[in-house]
């Protein structure tokens, strides 16, 4: 029998799998977004789009892929549970295929800290993993070893991946990386941005501790 805290996580996770893709950040079944829930996550399922997805249809994994039901957990169902493993915080993951950070992992590039909000991702910069097949240990892997210092990073030739204290924060960060990511991309059209110095950051993370921004770091 499923209990109050499990429909509701069922329902919150519908509701910002669909947010996911009104703003852009998802298309068709691309991406996938999951929850710590006990000593395992509720997930995506394989295939699934803002049209098809449903609370009953999440699915229940343990963090070494047994999963209960018909319906198959999304693929990237190994990058989730390395995140969950590596880092106790974590209580949502969300990947995306979104636009500009596409644009930017398929040039291997990192986002720099061109803008002082790079800085709400944990550090001065969001890293980029290499490129390794989708589903695979070794994507995860290198995915959860990226977030043990970042709350983001991007995916080599594929997309990103952040993790959050829960689903809605983890979709709103995001969204912000897709945001900053855009805003690189267009300053590059200008030249090279100056970045951020080090003393620079110093002072941004001294600061970010004492207002609102100190919650996402």
């Amino acid at each position: 029998m499923t209990s109050d805290i499990e429909t509701s996580l069922r329902e919150t996770l519908t509701e910002q799998y669909k947010y996911a893709e009104q703003i852009g950040l998802n298309e068709l079944s691309s991406g996938n977004l999951s929850c710590r829930f006990e000593d395992g996550m509720l997930i995506s399922p394989s295939g699934a789009s803002a049209e098809t997805i449903a609370p009953e249809n999440i699915v229940r994994v343990s963090l070494d892929g047994e999963w209960e039901g018909d319906r198959k957990p999304s693929s990237e169902w190994r990058m989730h549970a390395a995140v969950y493993q590596a880092q106790e915080s974590a209580e949502a993951v969300v990947h995306t295929h979104s636009d500009y950070c596409v644009a930017l992992a398929c040039q291997l590039l990192p986002l720099p800290g061109f803008h002082y909000l790079v800085g709400s991702f944990g550090g001065n910069d969001v890293p980029c993993v290499p490129y390794s097949t989708f589903g695979t240990q070794t994507l995860g892997d290198d995915a959860a070893n990226a977030l043990k210092t970042r709350t983001a990073c991007l995916l080599g030739n594929h997309g990103m991946i952040c993790r959050g204290k829960n689903l809605k924060s983890a979709v709103n960060l995001a969204h912000r990386l897709e945001i900053m990511c855009r805003q690189y991309l267009l300053t590059r059209q200008l030249g090279e941005p100056e970045l951020l110095t080090d003393e620079q950051w110093a002072e941004f993370f001294d600061r970010a501790k004492k207002v609102s921004y100190g919650r996402y770091i």
